[in-house]
């Protein structure tokens, strides 16, 4: 018996959705694509099926940010997800993959350390060693197995690659294909074949990407959630998603402690109340949408396992502390200045800034 996977890939976690999508879906389907790009984005931003099927939104933002994303794939320019941290860019590529091609895996992981022979390939050094360079020896990479299926591979962190290394994707995204001189062969893209990469607002002056390289994409830009009820309703989603991955029992009434995580994130993020009457520093952390998700399913396990099964202050505010003072010194001082001039005087919030001063005492 195969254990269940803590976190399983899209393809899997959401079989179901994908399964009922693509025999409903009737439209034009791109070459080697499980759907046409309507059904794809109806994937990602959720809607109901004529058989009573609902697809639950994957994506909560402006419909048209994903309908350019989608409409890009199925041309012949590569995809860059561009956002601050916590903007879904992760989330986006692994769905747009799996709603494609079926298969979110091919994927390679940038980092200041990543080789080239991780969007390349790679030998068998015991093969190479006994019989010489041969397509045996070979280890493709992420990239090279999806140009030939005609999948869709993955880049995450592009930014964070090395520049001589990001640049062994240009020949790639103009030529579609993929010179292998050890052996006097190259590899030729199959359609279907595309690539998405993510990049990190934050990190361009890590490893700014060559122009002649961003020539290849087409970047769209995943904004923060633009009101504070779409937050709400992505951190509630994920939370309900993330408790039953990791079996966590249900804990009702949670509703106002994920709206004062996120209020108290997105006004540390602006630097004014949601009033707009009174400024606020903001910390040196991103505060992002996943790290109130982050907190949340903290209080959540809290609550199930320490409290008495209903979701309150005193769960989510040391991991509030936690996501807002990375660095001691200045953060602790924005903390403690928003604390006292804002929570403080807030209606209704007497119990959470308590529970705030008792974990930060």
């Amino acid at each position: 018996m195969t254990e269940q996977a803590l976190r399983p890939h899209a393809e899997d976690a959401f079989a179901e959705e994908l399964k009922a999508l693509a025999a409903a879906d009737d439209r034009p389907r791109p070459a080697r694509w499980n759907m046409s790009p309507w059904a794809v984005a109806t994937y990602l931003l959720g809607g109901a099926l004529p058989d009573g099927t609902v697809i639950t939104p994957k994506y909560v933002g402006p419909r048209r940010i994903v309908e350019v994303a989608v409409t890009t794939l199925a041309t012949d320019r590569a995809l860059l997800l561009l956002g601050v941290p916590g903007t879904a860019k992760t989330w986006v590529s692994e769905h747009l993959a799996a709603a494609i091609s079926g298969d979110s895996t091919l994927l390679v992981q940038g980092t200041a350390g990543t080789p080239e022979e991780a969007i390349r390939y790679g030998w068998n050094y015991a093969q190479l060693l006994a019989h010489g360079p041969s397509r045996d020896a070979l280890v493709p990479g992420p990239v090279l197995r999806a140009m030939a299926g005609g999948g869709i591979a993955r880049v995450e962190e592009l930014t964070r690659v090395p520049a001589d290394v990001q640049d062994s994707l240009i020949t790639i995204l103009s030529e579609k294909t993929l010179p292998i001189p050890e052996l006097g062969e190259e590899v030729m893209a199959v359609r279907g074949f595309n690539l998405i990469a993510t990049a990190n607002d934050r990190d361009r002056g890590v490893n700014e990407l060559s122009s002649a390289l961003r020539r290849r994409f087409n970047t769209v830009v995943l904004p923060l959630p633009s009101s504070v009820e779409d937050e709400v309703d992505i951190v509630a989603r994920r939370v309900e998603q993330l408790g039953r991955a990791l079996d966590l029992p249900p804990v009702p009434h949670g509703a106002d402690e994920i709206r004062r995580v996120v209020t108290v994130f997105r006004e540390l993020r602006d630097g004014i109340t949601a009033d707009g009457r009174i400024k606020v520093k903001s910390p040196s952390g991103t505060l992002s949408t996943a790290e109130a998700i982050s907190v949340v399913t903290g209080g959540l396990a809290l609550a199930a396992h320490f409290g008495d099964g209903r979701l309150r202050a005193a769960d989510v505010a040391a991991g509030i502390l936690g996501a807002v003072v990375r660095d001691p010194a200045a953060d602790r001082v924005v903390w403690r200045e928003y604390l006292e001039s804002v929570v403080r005087e807030r209606s209704g919030w007497k119990d959470f800034y308590r529970a705030c001063r008792e974990v930060g005492a």
